[in-house]
């Protein structure tokens, strides 16, 4: 099981506007050539992100901008923004049987745990910031 690479898109898109975007206009087309995908693919994006608060885009050609500094941006804004994993990372299959003995006691053993790693990563998502992944950029460029 993988998340969507919508959400290492999504980063990579707002790190694109925030590199060019003072100097070029951050449009789909231009994102798109750097992520190297269908510039729909970075609309649908650059949608999500928007309507999380964390950019804004003028339409046409007028490209993209975040309107909030990277400091107060965690890559967990940005995961939450693009919807990576409907109702947490794992979908527990749906009709365990209720006559089994595991079957009728695998959520009261299993939930636990589960809710542990997803904590765990949002946790870890939310310890990062735009503005330290941006550094680490710079520091290749």
């Amino acid at each position: 099981m993988k998340i969507t690479s919508r959400f290492t898109v999504a980063v990579h898109t707002m790190l694109a506007i925030h590199t060019f975007g003072k100097d070029l206009k951050t449009t789909s087309e231009f994102i798109a050539s750097s992520v190297n995908v269908n510039p729909v693919v970075i609309r649908r994006i650059l949608s999500s992100l928007k309507n999380a608060g964390l950019i804004e885009v003028k339409a046409g050609s007028g490209g993209a901008r975040i309107i909030k500094p990277l400091e107060d941006i965690t890559l967990l804004d940005v995961y939450r923004a693009v919807d990576c994993v409907e109702d947490g990372l794992f979908h527990f299959h749906e009709n365990p049987n209720p006559n089994c003995p595991v079957g009728k006691n695998i959520h009261a053993v299993l939930d636990e745990s589960l809710a542990a790693a997803q904590s765990a990563l949002e946790n870890s998502l939310k310890s990062s910031t735009l503005a330290e992944i941006d550094a680490r950029l710079c520091k290749l460029m």
